[in-house]
């Protein structure tokens, strides 16, 4: 099965210029953890709950404070054609629960791992990327 098929693909996003807490409103409407940061039909980033209180709130900026500041920005990226194990396995390796989704440099869709999960073909996979992302990652000094 290909990631196509599990994958949400109207997919809420903001853009670099809008507010953290635009962002913040759109996940509280849509009952998420995180938005996809797109320009021109571009990803450019992802901006998650925990960015906006980590890299924002606690560091003292305001609800103006501009996606582009505190989204992340080095992402990974699937594709629609690979697979559901291939999509596991990346979202196991770099340790994330949401893999954007992307296709002729355009963001198409979203994977999480809780669609894998919910599709009970999947179940042995998804208990392996959630043990993997569950695991403390090493400090890098």
């Amino acid at each position: 099965m290909s990631v196509r098929e599990l994958m949400t693909e109207n997919v809420a996003t903001v853009t670099p210029s809008q507010t953290i807490q635009e962002a913040a409103s759109i996940m509280s409407e849509y009952n998420v953890g995180s938005v996809p940061v797109v320009e021109n039909g571009q990803l450019k980033g992802i901006v998650t709950d925990r960015d906006i209180i980590i890299r924002s709130t606690a560091q003292g900026m305001g609800s103006s404070t501009p996606v582009s500041h505190v989204m992340s920005s080095n992402l990974v990226q699937g594709s629609p054609s690979m697979s559901v194990e291939e999509a596991t396995s990346l979202m196991s390796q770099n340790q994330i629960r949401r893999l954007p989704i992307v296709e002729n440099n355009n963001l198409v869709g979203i994977v999480a791992l809780g669609d894998i999960a919910t599709n009970h073909t999947f179940d042995h996979e998804a208990e392996q990327a959630l043990t993997n992302i569950s695991e403390p990652s090493t400090p890098q000094i």
